[in-house]
């Protein structure tokens, strides 16, 4: 081979090597811009999913503080069942007195 040859193999792999390392070097720069933007996501993401992990407990907490349970649903039904039934009851006697007022007045108007 002569030196002229040498010389022109040489410089053709300097340039696809060179072709190579830009391209390369191109790709790298956008690796890192991508990994930038994705690391300002996945800040934010993970604030927001603690906010909502902060909020979702303290909704838990005032549920199991203000909205009714089983057994205290139970304990007021059954209070109030008892306070119908004293109403009913009220309600018969009542009916049973104007049905001795009713018969008081039927027996006077049978003896004139």
């Amino acid at each position: 081979m002569t030196p002229e040859e040498i010389m022109k193999a040489v410089l053709f792999f300097l340039t696809v090597a060179g072709a190579g390392w830009g391209i390369w070097w191109k790709i790298d720069s956008r690796v890192k811009e991508g990994e930038k933007a994705t690391e300002g996501r996945v800040k934010a993401a993970e604030e927001r999913a603690e906010r909502v992990a902060e909020d979702l407990a303290s909704f838990k907490l005032r549920a199991a503080e203000t909205y009714a349970t089983k057994a205290g649903m139970e304990a007021q039904t059954a209070q109030i069942m008892r306070a119908i039934e004293g109403v009913g009851s009220r309600i018969d006697a009542i009916s049973e007195r104007l049905d001795r007022v009713f018969e008081q007045r039927s027996s006077r108007s049978t003896r004139t």
